[in-house]
């Protein structure tokens, strides 16, 4: 990592906290144009809380998107 994209320990914990994004929104959108931006074929990804997707590229270049969700109440 270099110097210039390195934050402190205090930089990081002064920071305001991410807005916490809904799963299914997070993988339609960010995850969708990540894969698109690589021209990735497969791309599996989860997030440690049970929630899991798996995006695959189509003969006809259209993204078939697969994803669950847990929700612990």
């Amino acid at each position: 990592m270099n110097q210039e994209s390195a934050k402190s320990l205090e930089e990081m914990m002064n920071e305001k906290p991410k807005k916490k994004v809904n799963w299914s929104a997070f993988v339609e959108s960010d995850a969708v144009n990540f894969f698109n931006a690589h021209e990735l074929e497969k791309m599996s990804i989860e997030d440690g809380n049970g929630n899991k997707a798996k995006l695959s590229r189509q003969k006809d270049n259209a993204i078939k998107v697969e994803y669950s969700s847990t929700t612990i109440l």
